[in-house]
């Protein structure tokens, strides 16, 4: 096994080789606006996880996956031509579902918003139940008001 550091940083480099491999050699039409976020890296170093995004529509996103699939042979050996290492990690390409939750975040925080905004416009025109200081003061005992011996 591999130290994690060590696959930490073939995980950046395979990240960089997909990414440029993509961008200068791989010539698929069905290929859209593809973006390389994250690459892991088993400890073991022999299978990476390359995940992406896509930039459109649903068709954009299954084209994108189906050239990404087909691209998997000459994306494997940039790098391994391009790392050096003893076994060529395999490749698994995953859609990265981080513009999906980023998106539920923001709709989430604009209703958060909208629920403060009808709270603050509800509380703007209210008024106390009771007094405006529902706290007694306390009573003065008869003792005191004596002036004792």
């Amino acid at each position: 096994m591999a130290d994690v550091a060590r696959a930490r940083k073939l995980a950046v480099r395979i990240r960089e080789i997909v990414a440029s491999t993509l961008e200068m050699q791989v010539k698929d039409p069905r290929l859209g606006m593809v973006t390389i976020t994250d690459t892991r890296v088993t400890p073991d170093l022999r299978e990476a996880t390359v995940f992406y995004t896509v930039y459109g529509d649903d068709t954009a996103q299954t084209d994108s996956a189906i050239a990404l699939e087909s691209a998997r042979g000459v994306l494997r050996s940039a790098v391994g031509k391009q790392t050096g290492v003893k076994f060529t990690p395999t490749l698994a390409f995953v859609a990265d579902r981080v513009p999906e939750i980023t998106k539920e975040l923001d709709d989430a925080l604009a209703r958060a918003r909208a629920a403060d905004a009808e709270l603050a416009r509800v509380r703007s025109g209210a008024s106390y139940a009771g007094d405006a200081d529902p706290y007694r003061p306390p009573r003065e005992s008869e003792d005191d008001d004596a002036g004792g011996p």
